[in-house]
């Protein structure tokens, strides 16, 4: 029903969580980039490889605390701290949408149903 939008509700759900789901692959995908440019240079960053660095960000989007190197550079760690910034935030918001569209399919029952 939201992959179809069979209502207003299901349609602003779908909005979010496609917005949600594109900017967070943008962010990964901006963010491997920048922590393989900034940090590949230093001996002691893990970061040797786009794949590493990839696998990396998606781990810190994903909030998974892991045995991965941590950035070594000033600006790496400033990359890691919005990420799992980004990554609060977008659990937070699809806890709201969710709770938001529960809520507005309650009111549409109870407004078919006459119990308004």
């Amino acid at each position: 029903m939201v992959a179809r939008a069979e209502s207003h509700t299901h349609e602003v759900l779908r909005s979010r969580l496609t917005f949600l789901l594109l900017a967070t692959v943008t962010l990964d995908v901006v963010a491997t980039l920048l922590m393989f440019l900034l940090e590949h240079d230093d001996r002691r960053s893990g970061f040797t490889t786009l794949g590493g660095a990839l696998f990396w960000t998606s781990a810190q989007l994903t909030t998974v605390s892991s045995q991965l190197p941590n950035p070594v550079t000033g600006l790496g760690k400033v990359v890691d701290i919005g990420l799992e910034v980004w990554s609060i935030s977008v659990v937070a918001a699809l806890a709201a949408s969710l709770a938001t569209f529960f809520t507005a399919r309650h009111h549409d029952y109870l407004r078919e149903r006459g119990i308004d």
